[in-house]
């Protein structure tokens, strides 16, 4: 084992770089659920739905739809639904105490599974999920835009299925595509329903587009959101061109080995950001409640290390670098 002094980190507090946007004039939708927009072409083709705002106080995914609305943005063929989803989080945010938004009473990406969806709804963030649950059902495919704590590359989170992986290969997203299982405190919209099922063709992406509040994360996950409408050939002729380039392809894919669940209080012992490689087998990375949590193999990769350390959280994740055909 490789000892390192616990360090108590302060929190770092990133500036939010761009306002957020005013979402109020698409709350009517049309689709019968508040915040929702579907458009349909004359010519058959996938549905895709592209989500944003699951966690209120991570505003880039809603420029993304903003522009894509104020456009007025139509598929070329088959179906498009874009939706808003936590907008009660998202009304509450302030630039100035951005952190403090992410839900209302729990969080919306880990309510999504059939014991948790019913009603009555035990939470305002469940009552949203059981509103947008038939919209998500109705979806061939899925691109859920996010961002992250620390200004790090983004990566699209792909999950455990074959077809994800490549979906994400397909589409270019990022450059780094992570292979994972999901959190232990509950199921995503990613991991939802038909999304999750071996047998299934439903698909889905969940994309960390850079920084919350940077302001180039507003960009990725409008380009991500261009991309996927043109890699499913659901893109018009005229659209607003990305001022960001995407890769053609992914160059790396991470395996999570060892996801960092807390268990009662943790604290790092190495100053991580996200996207090191720890070279040795281990290397202590934190203590929870006094105990070492160290690195389970060499070339250890950190992913998305946590500034939220509460019991039944995810700490950080740990991978390992795999070959693109998994």
């Amino acid at each position: 084992m490789t000892e390192t002094r616990a360090q108590t980190r302060p929190v770092v507090e990133y500036r939010v770089e761009f306002p957020p946007p005013d979402i109020a004039r698409y709350r009517a939708g049309n689709t019968g659920v508040p915040f929702v927009h579907h458009f349909e072409a004359r010519r058959p083709g996938p549905h895709l739905l592209i989500t944003a705002l699951i966690h209120g106080n991570e505003p880039a995914g809603a420029v993304a739809l903003d522009r894509l609305l104020s456009q007025r943005l139509r598929p070329s063929r088959g179906r498009l639904t874009l939706a808003f989803a936590n907008v009660d989080a998202y009304a509450r945010f302030d630039p100035a105490a951005p952190r403090a938004s992410r839900w209302v009473t729990e969080d919306l990406n880990r309510v999504w599974s059939p014991d948790i969806l019913v009603a009555p709804a035990r939470s305002a963030d469940v009552a949203r999920a059981l509103e947008l649950r038939p919209i998500v059902e109705q979806a061939d495919y899925l691109l859920d835009l996010h961002t992250m704590q620390h200004p790090t590359e983004p990566l699209v989170l792909a999950g455990p299925l074959a077809r994800s992986r490549e979906l994400a290969r397909m589409t270019g997203l990022a450059d780094l595509v992570v292979v994972d299982r999901g959190h232990a405190q509950g199921p995503r919209m990613r991991d939802y329903g038909r999304f999750a099922d071996s047998y299934s063709a439903n698909t889905a992406l969940l994309i960390e587009c850079g920084q919350h509040w940077a302001a180039s994360s507003g960009e990725v996950a409008y380009a991500a959101a261009i991309r996927m409408l043109e890699r499913l050939e659901l893109a018009p002729a005229e659209f607003e061109r990305p001022s960001v380039t995407l890769p053609e392809a992914p160059s790396r894919f991470v395996e999570i080995t060892m996801p960092v669940t807390i268990k009662h209080d943790f604290v790092f012992a190495l100053p991580l950001r996200g996207g090191e490689i720890i070279p040795r087998a281990g290397t202590v990375v934190g203590y929870d409640a006094g105990e070492p949590v160290v690195t389970p193999h060499d070339d250890c990769f950190v992913l998305m290390p946590s500034q939220r350390l509460t019991a039944g959280l995810t700490a950080v994740r740990l991978g390992r670098l795999i070959g693109g055909a998994v």
